[in-house]
């Protein structure tokens, strides 16, 4: 028993010592870390005194008594093994901030002269009125030649506005390019004579352009009637097919009815009548949305264009009105026409001489003349015209449906036309070639001709009132490479049985299948040799 006792005195003792031990080395380790630290903060005192003035001086002793509120300097690096800091550490990265939702981008603010940095130039901070009756014409070329300054600059004519705007010429030599006009309000020819002057070729002109778009579901309001009762069917007093249809249904020619010759606003009308919008030697133009109705003449022109895209697009004026051409192209190439509404008095599209690649398809044509290629080689000139698609095609109620005309003692040629998938409905010619155009009650003979070859017909269906199929072509330059698949044309009425026969004269060519009615007169193959257009004629 006292064994035990004495062993666990002794065990105790030990432990006592070991644990002064210990204590008296964490003393020496404090001791020694606060020498360092004194040492440190001494140091700054004095630095900080030398700065300061004489009178703030104070003992080092008096320093370390009472510090300063500022944090203490961060202990100084080891002198030995006995002391390891911990490692520093590294702050987390910051978190992203959280997600949004898409980033709205306020509209541009409106254009004004004075501010070249905006890029939406809104007519009527420019003066227009758009009340109907006050000129805005000047406005229009204020906003233009601001907008002209700047690329992708855009032109607003806005909504629930009238504007008067008389005949103006939007130019871009200098301007920058793919310029917008945003046409979503109305905009109306004067009817007075007045602002016409003499006569002018266009109302609307938009000329040497890149990358120009018209948009928007705005109008454009030719108030032609003004120009058919003064001067009616003057330019195209009759149009050829009239002398084919007319002896047939054994009747007179004039069968257009007398209109007054003066215009009720203004007096007469000047002679020459404008086209509503023409765009002139410009690339990569779009018109899209608008509407032009009662044009004087015709109602879009493209002359001398490369990149043309028409969508969307609606042309409305009556079937008696003269001359209103819907879509007029010349010397233009590289056209898309589709999903559009013609009505017009003339051809729903027109191509002219110097087009090519032009591509039309789902377009509503009638009333009007229907689509029609020329008239070509007119007072002896010559014609090109080339890779013509016209496709998805409706006709309702239409002079022609798909024609090529062309005049005696022209040149040049019309190759690689592809007419498929129209729909006649009461049309009077559905299919059309003459060569034998003419625009008065005779013209002269003459043995030069516009050659026409590689000419391709399918899928045409429908009604007709006339005759369903009409090919005069010329005698020296007979009609080669023509083509007929699945070409069904029945009569709209029994009372026209008697019509119902085709008419060929020198066309050469190929039935793939059967046609209704059957076009017997088209003879196969090619003409004789001598018959062949020379090199010297040739596009």
């Amino acid at each position: 028993m006292d064994n035990h006792f004495s062993f666990k005195n002794i065990t105790f003792t030990i432990c006592i010592v070991l644990l002064m031990w210990f204590s008296n080395m964490e003393t020496c380790k404090a001791r020694h870390v606060g020498k360092h630290r004194r040492h440190i903060r001494d140091e700054a005192a004095n630095s900080l005194s030398k700065r300061k003035n004489k009178s703030h001086h104070h003992s080092t002793k008096n320093k370390q008594k009472a510090p300063k509120a500022s944090p203490p300097l961060p202990p100084p690096p080891p002198s030995g093994p006995i002391f390891t800091p911990p490692p520093a550490v590294t702050p987390p990265p910051p978190s992203p901030p959280p997600a949004v939702g898409p980033i709205q981008i306020p509209p541009p603010k409106k254009g004004n002269a004075n501010a070249p940095n905006c890029s939406v130039f809104d007519v009527l901070d420019f003066g227009a009125k758009g009340d109907g009756n006050t000129d805005d014409t000047k406005a229009f070329q204020a906003a233009w030649a601001a907008a002209c300054k700047i690329e992708a600059s855009v032109i607003n004519v806005p909504a629930k506005y009238v504007f008067l705007v008389g005949p103006v010429s939007f130019s871009g030599p200098y301007c920058q390019h793919n310029i917008v006009f945003q046409l979503d309000g109305t905009i109306i020819a004067p009817k007075s004579s007045s602002p016409w002057g003499s006569g002018i070729l266009q109302w609307l002109e938009f000329s040497k352009l890149v990358g120009l778009t018209i948009r928007g579901s705005g109008l454009i309001d030719g108030n032609g009637a003004v120009w058919w009762q003064s001067y009616p069917y003057d330019d195209d007093p009759l149009d050829d097919q009239s002398k084919i249809i007319a002896p047939l249904l054994n009747a007179t020619i004039a069968l257009k009815p007398p209109i007054p010759l003066k215009s009720s606003l203004g007096g007469t009308m000047p002679h020459i009548k404008p086209t509503a919008l023409r765009f002139y030697g410009s690339f990569n133009v779009t018109v899209t949305g608008i509407t032009i109705q009662n044009s004087p003449q015709c109602h879009l022109k493209f002359d001398n264009c490369i990149g043309v895209s028409v969508y969307n697009f609606t042309v409305s004026s009556p079937g008696n009105s003269p001359n209103t051409d819907g879509i007029h192209l010349q010397n233009s190439k590289d056209v898309l026409i589709r999903s559009s509404n013609i009505a017009c008095g003339d051809d729903c599209v027109s191509i002219q001489t110097g087009c090519t690649n032009v591509y039309i398809h789902n377009v509503n044509c009638g009333p009007g003349h229907g689509i029609s290629i020329g008239g070509l080689g007119k007072d002896n000139t010559k014609a090109c015209v080339s890779n013509i698609t016209v496709r998805d095609v409706i006709m309702h109620n239409t002079m022609n449906g798909v024609r090529i005309k062309t005049w005696q003692g022209g040149s040049g040629s019309v190759q690689g036309v592809q007419f498929s998938n129209i729909q006649v409905s009461e049309v009077q010619l559905p299919i059309v070639i003459d060569q034998y155009y003419c625009d008065k009650a005779s013209c002269k003979n003459q043995t030069s001709a516009v050659s026409l070859s590689g000419i391709n017909y399918e899928n045409i269906r429908g009604t007709y009132t006339v005759k369903p199929v009409h090919f005069a072509c010329s005698d020296n330059m007979p009609c080669t490479d023509v083509t007929l698949t699945d070409v069904k044309l029945t009569p709209q009425q029994e009372g026209y049985h008697m019509f119902n026969d085709p008419f060929c004269w020198q066309t050469f060519g190929q039935l793939f299948t059967p046609t209704i009615p059957p076009v017997m007169c088209l003879q196969l193959g090619k003409p004789s040799s001598n018959k062949i257009q020379g090199d010297h004629d040739s596009c």
